[in-house]
């Protein structure tokens, strides 16, 4: 597969099949994408990766906190700046409704809506679960190189016939993923990401968000 078919093919997953991912396959994923471009070579990210027990323990212990505590704990960024405007709003607005069409859930029906939403936490059956850290003193641009290594880790995956789900849903639960992970005090936990071969049979996967065209995002001079 090349470059331009793994970008035309990856998509966030939302169902995987329980199929076991070997910790030497991720290994070799994470081995090319370690390569990704960072500022001044900072490297300015670090990733957990977790299958088997020590992944299940893990979300265990968030579905019994979910319990007392639907709403999680107070997320350290705001995954969506405040007032976000358009197009930008109705954009995310349209995503979220024509992800739940494809599973036949109205967004007027908010227990349904919330139980799929609870899946994120879950990593929607992936596997394989991998936790995005970065440096908390790192600034924006910092912040942009670990989405570039994210991306890597996505197309790299792509290669060799597997998907992934990043998800930043997983901020609301930074407390409790970390005594699991015991990281140093300065990492700050970004977000999550799901590893695994995709259900292909699973109607949420059928979803392709839209994209603006060429000429709405780029500005050509020549």
């Amino acid at each position: 597969m090349n470059v331009s078919e793994a970008l035309a093919t990856r998509i966030t997953c939302r169902a995987f099949l329980p199929d076991p991912v070997s910790e030497e396959t991720v290994r070799a994923i994470v081995d090319r994408a370690r390569h990704a471009p960072s500022g001044g070579n900072l490297q300015p990210w670090h990733l957990y990766v977790l299958s088997g027990k020590p992944l299940s323990d893990l979300l265990a212990d968030v579905a019994n906190k979910m319990i007392e505590a639907p709403r999680g704990e107070a997320p350290e960024y705001n995954v969506y700046p405040p007032g976000l405007k358009d197009p930008y709003e109705a954009r995310r607005l349209k995503c979220g409704e024509d992800l739940y069409a494809t599973i036949g859930i109205d967004r007027a029906d908010k227990p349904r809506c919330i139980a799929q939403f609870m899946k994120n936490f879950k990593f929607f059956g992936a596997p394989v679960g991998m936790f995005v850290y970065l440096d908390r003193t790192m600034g924006p641009p910092q912040w942009a190189h670990v989405g570039i290594f994210m991306q890597s880790i996505m197309l790299a995956a792509r290669e060799i016939g597997l998907h992934t789900c990043p998800q930043e849903a997983w901020a609301l639960w930074h407390q409790t993923v970390a005594s699991h992970l015991n990281p140093p005090a300065e990492w700050m936990l970004y977000c999550g990401m799901g590893l695994g071969y995709m259900d292909n049979d699973a109607a949420i996967n059928r979803l392709r968000t839209d994209r603006a065209s060429v000429d709405e995002i780029a500005t050509f001079n020549f």
